[in-house]
């Protein structure tokens, strides 16, 4: 059987180019190698290489976070050369990287989220008008930004004038809003047309973190995982649900992961990951797992998908 030449892609010059780079070893490490000749490229050196491979490439894995790899660009630079892809096209990917208009679409969707405001850098509120809109505690988030890198919680005036700071080193634009403390879970969505709600995720990080910041993501034991979560079978239905939503209404393609606070029966949608996490820990694989799919086979479905005419 001829086998399949697949660009496994990863790396970048991201903030989270480290993760990508551990991931795209997992996700070779567990690629078939008599099903695929899989060919390496890091978009920080090996862009040209890239094209000049695109005419004997039959797909590509997309292993990146951040910017320059989640956020549309490789996706354009792909459909230009004529490279099938897994995942989001330019458009659900840019979406999904901007935490600003995937809010507005959230609600356009009928879904809950929490309270928020946005704006420039140039043109920002004080931090005691934040307060008295928002209240305290509140949360700090660059626009477009992965992995919780810039992201902090305020509890005070100084913090947030501190979190403001920290979100400017990655965009000069933020969103503000207000805490929610709830049980945070993660839903999983899989294919293209017909789609499937995979089980959910429970996300609890160690009393060292008030909340699944980059470090809770991915310093080993800093966090405990829980699949399926522990829900009620209706409180899971809706959450399930309110994650297909939101991979509807950010156009996601292929594959998508949707961060959720429940509290009090209330979902609130954080955002969604149009490039999940791809360890074989990683969180959408472990839902995968939780409903019979390894992680090989996860790779495989994702190709699959990839390949899919729509």
């Amino acid at each position: 059987m001829k086998k399949m030449r697949l660009a496994l892609i990863a790396g970048g010059k991201s903030a989270e180019r480290e993760v990508s780079l551990k991931s795209g070893q997992q996700v070779f490490n567990a690629l078939n190698k008599d099903k695929y000749d899989i060919r390496r490229y890091d978009p920080a050196t090996d862009l040209d290489k890239l094209v000049q491979d695109a005419p004997e490439l039959d797909a590509a894995l997309i292993i990146m976070h951040g910017r320059g790899g989640e956020d549309g660009t490789l996706q354009g630079m792909l459909d230009l050369l004529g490279v099938p892809y897994q995942g989001s096209g330019v458009l659900g990917s840019a979406l999904g990287m901007n935490k600003e208009l995937s809010k507005f679409l959230y609600q356009k969707a009928g879904l809950g989220v929490a309270r928020a405001i946005f704006f420039d850098q140039r043109e920002a509120p004080s931090p005691l008008a934040i307060a008295d809109d928002l209240g305290l505690p509140a949360v700090i988030k660059p626009v477009n930004e992965g992995s919780s890198i810039g992201v902090t919680i305020a509890r005070n005036l100084e913090e947030l004038a501190a979190g403001l700071d920290a979100a400017y080193e990655y965009d000069h634009r933020v969103l503000v809003e207000e805490f929610i403390k709830g049980v945070e879970v993660t839903g999983g969505v899989l294919g293209n047309r017909d789609l499937t709600a995979l089980p959910l995720v429970e996300i609890r990080p160690s009393d060292s973190y008030p909340f699944f910041s980059y470090d809770a993501k991915y310093l080993p034991g800093a966090s405990t995982e829980i699949c399926p979560a522990p829900l009620d079978p209706e409180l899971t239905r809706r959450c399930q649900a309110a994650a297909l939503a939101a991979h509807k209404a950010l156009c996601c393609r292929g594959y998508s992961r949707t961060d959720m606070l429940v509290k009090d029966g209330q979902i609130y949608v954080l955002e969604t990951n149009t490039i999940p996490g791809m360890t074989a820990t990683s969180l959408l694989p472990q839902a995968a797992a939780a409903a019979g799919m390894d992680f090989p086979e996860l790779l495989d479905k994702l190709i699959e998908l990839a390949l899919e005419k729509e």
